[in-house]
C-alpha cells in the first residue's frame, strides 16, 4: 500500500466516523449516505480539489456541488478536515442556529457552499452554470458534482447531461455514488454502473467505471477526467454504510442515526477516531478581468404601443450591452420573449437552454453564484414547471432575474396550455420575492433596469399584445410603488390593473364617466411589494374598490390588494375582485377578456352594481 493510499484511505474512515458521531449527536441525518462517497470525497478535496478554504469566494478555485445534498454530514466532515471549521461547529449539525442544516445551504457561516441541495435532480444543472460562468470570464478551474444514484431517476438530471455535453461543458465532472440503495430499499438499477455509463456515453460524455471505495482507481479516474476533451461521468460503486458490518449495504438505515449504544461499535469497526487535516491543492492565478467596453446601445424609449414582451426584450439587450455580468437564458422562445435581441448584442453572454426550463433555471443558479445578473425568460405557463428550481432558488439566496410572456387569457387563440394565470400566485409565494407587472413599454424598461440591481428571486410578468404608451421615457418607477392615473376629491369608486387590465380599467373609466360616475384608476406594477399606503387612501376616499386581473382569483393581485389592506386596518368599505375562474379556451384576446369578466365593460357593470346604480 503507497503512502498516497493509506493517506486517502485514512481520511476515507475520519469522514465516515465524524458523519456518524455528528449525525448521532443531532439524533438524525444521512450517516450511510455520506459514508458511501468518504472515499471519493476524501481523494477529490485531499488531491484534486485546487479549492482555497480560506477564501471560498476567490474566482480560481474549482467549485463542489454535493447535489445529493441529504449527505451533509459527508460534506461537512470533509470541510472541518480541510480547516474550513472545527469539530464543536461540526456536532452542531442540525442544531438551531448552526449552520449546519440538514442539507447544504449557502448562508453568510457556510460560504464553503455555492448552491442548495436537497430536493434532488438539481446540482448538475447548477455545476454547468458554473461551468459555464468560468468559461465567460477565461477561468481554467474546474467544477466536480456528486450525484446520488436515487436522484438519477429525476428527469431534470437528464435534461442537464444532455445540455452539459451540447455547450461542451469539458470543465464539468459528474460523480456518481452509486451504492444501490434509497429510502425505501433498492434504486431503479442498483449497482448496474453500465446503465450510467452507457448513458453517458451515448449522451456525449465520457464515461469511467470504478470501484468507489478504491482510492487509487478513484485517483486514476479524477486525473483521467481532467485530461479529457469532454465532461466526464464517474459511475462509482459503492455501498451504503460502507466499512460498519451493520450498517454496509443494509436496508432501513437511510435517513437513521446510529444509536448511542451502538456508536462505540460503529466507530471501532473503522479505526476509531482520528483528528487528520488536509490541504486541498492550491486554485489557480486568475488574471483580473479583460477590460469592458460597453456597446452604443441606447436606453429603449417608446412613443407608440408596443408589447411589454418586446420592451423586455429591448431593455435587456441594452442592459447585456453595457453590463459585462449579464447574462440571458432563453427556454426556445427567443423569437417570443424577445431575448433575441440580447443574443444579437452579447452572443458569448446567451445560453440556449431549448425546452428545458428545469435546467435552464438550475444552470441561471449557478451563473448568479460566480457572480452573473443571469436572466431567464420563457413562456409565464412553462416557468411553472421549473418551481421547485425557483423555490430552491430562495434557499439558495439566489439572484434569479425571471420574465414570463403571454400571460393571462389575453394570449388569446393559443389555448389555455399556452397561459399564464397561476404564476403570480407562485412568485408571490417565495420569501423575499419581488413580483412586477408593467402595462407599457417605458415602464418595463424601467422594472427590467431595475431587476439588475434587485436581489432575491424577481419575476416581471409581460403581456403578448401591443399597449398604448402611458407614460414618459423618464418616468421613475420604484419597486413597492404605484402610479394612479386619475384621480379627485369625489372619486366614486376605484379601479385597481396592473399590466393588461390596466387599460381595461382606463377604458372602463371612460365608460363610467358617460354614467356620472367618477373612478380613480392605480397601476399596481408593483404587485410584491405592493403599495398598502396608496391602496388603503383609496379605500378610505371612495368606499369600493375593485381589483381585475387577467389571472386565476387566488392568489394573484387581488388577494395582494385584499392583504395589503387587511393588514393597514380595518376594511371599512368594499372590495371586489374580478378575475379568471373557469378554464378558457381559443378564442381572440378581446372575447376572452370578455369572457373572463375582466373588459371594460365587465369591469363599468361590477362598479355600477357596487354602487347601487
Amino acid at each position: 500500500m503507497g503512502e498516497n493510499t493509506q493517506r486517502w484511505n485514512e481520511l476515507a474512515a475520519q469522514i465516515s466516523v465524524d458523519s456518524i458521531r455528528a449525525t448521532t449527536a443531532a439524533g438524525s441525518g444521512h450517516p450511510t449516505s455520506s459514508m458511501s462517497m468518504a472515499h471519493l470525497m476524501a481523494v477529490l478535496f485531499a488531491d484534486h480539489l485546487r479549492f482555497d478554504v480560506k477564501d471560498p469566494h476567490y474566482r480560481g478555485n474549482d467549485r463542489f456541488v454535493l447535489s445529493k445534498g441529504h449527505a451533509a454530514p459527508g460534506l461537512y466532515a470533509t470541510l472541518k478536515a480541510a480547516g474550513a471549521f472545527d469539530d464543536d461547529m461540526l456536532m452542531s449539525l442540525r442544531r438551531e442556529g448552526s449552520p449546519l442544516q440538514g442539507h447544504p445551504a449557502p448562508i453568510k457561516e457556510m460560504p464553503w457552499v455555492d448552491v442548495a441541495t436537497g430536493s434532488l435532480g438539481q446540482g448538475l444543472a447548477a455545476g454547468l452554470g458554473m461551468a459555464l460562468a468560468m468559461r465567460m470570464d477565461a477561468v481554467e478551474a474546474r467544477v466536480w458534482v456528486m450525484l446520488g444514484d436515487s436522484e438519477m431517476a429525476e428527469g431534470s438530471v437528464w435534461e442537464a447531461m444532455e445540455a452539459t455535453a451540447f455547450h461542451d461543458a469539458r470543465n464539468l465532472t459528474a460523480i456518481l455514488d452509486l451504492n444501490r440503495l434509497g429510502q425505501r430499499g433498492p434504486t431503479m438499477h442498483g449497482w448496474h454502473a453500465n446503465v450510467f455509463r452507457d448513458r453517458a456515453l451515448a449522451f456525449g460524455w465520457n464515461a469511467i467505471e470504478i470501484d468507489g471505495h478504491d482510492v487509487d482507481a478513484i485517483d486514476s479516474a479524477y486525473t483521467e477526467a481532467v485530461a479529457d476533451e469532454r465532461p466526464t461521468m464517474i459511475v462509482a460503486r459503492t455501498e451504503k454504510g460502507h466499512g460498519v458490518s451493520f450498517l454496509a449495504d443494509k436496508e432501513g438505515w437511510h435517513g437513521k442515526a446510529v444509536p448511542a449504544d451502538k456508536l462505540d461499535a460503529a466507530i471501532g469497526e473503522l479505526g476509531g477516531d482520528r483528528h487528520i487535516r488536509c490541504t486541498p491543492p492550491a486554485p489557480i492565478d486568475v488574471a483580473p478581468p479583460a477590460t469592458f467596453t460597453p456597446s452604443s446601445v441606447e436606453r429603449p424609449s417608446y412613443d407608440a404601443p408596443i408589447a411589454s414582451r418586446k420592451a423586455f426584450g429591448e431593455a435587456l439587450a441594452w442592459l447585456a450591452a453595457t453590463d459585462r455580468d449579464v447574462v440571458v437564458l432563453d427556454g426556445e422562445v427567443g423569437n417570443s420573449t424577445y431575448t433575441e435581441d440580447a443574443a444579437a448584442v452579447a452572443p458569448d453572454r446567451f445560453v440556449q437552454m431549448y425546452i428545458a426550463e428545469q435546467c435552464m433555471v438550475g444552470v441561471q443558479t449557478g451563473l448568479q453564484a460566480l457572480g452573473k445578473k443571469a436572466f431567464a425568460a420563457t413562456f409565464g405557463a412553462f416557468l411553472i414547471r421549473a418551481a421547485d428550481q425557483i423555490r430552491m432558488g430562495t434557499v439558495s439566496r439566489a439572484d434569479l432575474r425571471l420574465c414570463g410572456t403571454h400571460a393571462g387569457v389575453s394570449i388569446g387563440e393559443d389555448g389555455p396550455s399556452q397561459m399564464a394565470i397561476e404564476d403570480l400566485a407562485l412568485f408571490r409565494a417565495l420569501a423575499g420575492s419581488t413580483v412586477l407587472y408593467p402595462a407599457d413599454g417605458p415602464s418595463t424598461v424601467a422594472l427590467t433596469e431595475a431587476m439588475n440591481t434587485l436581489e432575491g428571486i424577481s419575476y416581471l410578468r409581460a403581456t403578448r399584445e401591443a399597449t398604448n404608451v402611458l407614460y414618459g421615457a423618464d418616468e421613475a418607477f420604484p419597486i413597492g410603488g404605484s402610479k394612479t392615473l386619475a384621480a379627485g376629491d369625489e372619486d366614486d369608486v376605484t379601479l385597481v390593473g396592473a399590466g393588461i387590465t390596466l387599460h381595461e380599467c382606463l377604458a372602463a373609466r371612460d365608460l363610467l364617466a358617460a354614467d356620472g360616475i367618477t373612478a380613480r384608476v392605480i397601476d399596481c406594477y408593483s404587485v410584491k411589494p405592493i403599495d398598502a399606503t396608496t391602496l388603503r387612501t383609496a379605500l378610505d376616499d371612495t368606499g369600493v374598490v375593485i381589483v381585475v386581473e387577467d389571472h386565476r382569483v387566488e392568489g394573484g393581485l387581488g388577494a395582494a390588494v385584499l392583504e395589503a389592506l387587511a393588514a393597514t386596518g380595518e376594511l371599512r368599505g368594499r372590495v371586489r375582485t374580478l378575475g379568471v375562474t373557469g378554464v378558457p379556451g381559443s378564442a381572440t384576446p378581446t372575447e376572452l377578456r370578455a369572457w373572463a369578466g375582466i373588459d371594460a365593460d365587465a369591469i363599468a357593470e361590477a362598479a355600477r352594481n357596487e354602487l347601487g346604480r
